[in-house]
């Protein structure tokens, strides 16, 4: 079975992308969640933000992906 990125409705904290991203790669959302917030400082925000902005607008949600 394939897996397809999607953002997840029942792991999500803000838009579900972090939770949907860990289930397709197969690691634990906290470990990317962690990674994310670390990685915000040294680049300082805005990168990292309007990747995540785009990917919850661009992501379909998790029961709209086609599989």
């Amino acid at each position: 079975m394939k897996k397809t990125l999607a953002r997840t409705r029942s792991d999500r904290k803000l838009a579900g992308v972090l939770g949907g991203l860990s289930r397709t790669v197969g690691i634990d959302p906290i470990i990317l969640r962690v990674a994310f917030i670390l990685l915000l400082i040294p680049t300082g925000f805005f990168p990292l933000v309007v990747v995540y902005a785009l990917l919850a607008f661009v992501l379909p949600n998790e029961e709209d992906s086609i599989r």
